[in-house]
């Protein structure tokens, strides 16, 4: 088994407060799935607000600037067979269901 990240993106945000915990409910289903059959390692939201620390000078500015679809929302650590098999568990996240998206990278393995 390997581990791999998932991030989460976009996703349509009009709901309502019932859709919102109906939503929340699907995740926590799916985050129980993965966790049953031993893919779950870790993984959490992100809040909206955050520092952005760029180049040579370190230049530090707030916020997260990106268009809405591209905000990474989240994050979860998976462990799967391989790359194709991280792919095919991703396809039953909820985020897809409001035309958001995940995407699915190998976390490589640094030797010290």
């Amino acid at each position: 088994m390997a581990d791999f990240i998932y991030l989460f993106k976009g996703g349509e945000g009009d709901q309502s407060p019932a859709q919102m915990q109906a939503h929340m409910q699907k995740w926590v289903a799916w985050m129980k799935e993965l966790g049953e059959k031993g893919h779950f390692k870790s993984g959490e939201p992100l809040e909206a607000k955050g520092k952005l620390v760029s180049g040579r000078n370190k230049v530090v500015t707030d916020g997260v600037f990106a268009e809405t679809k591209d905000v990474v929302g989240g994050y979860l650590l998976i462990s799967a067979e391989n790359l194709d098999h991280a792919v095919e568990l991703s396809k039953k996240c909820p985020i897809l269901e409001r035309n958001g998206v995940v995407e699915v990278r190998p976390v490589m393995i640094m030797k010290m």
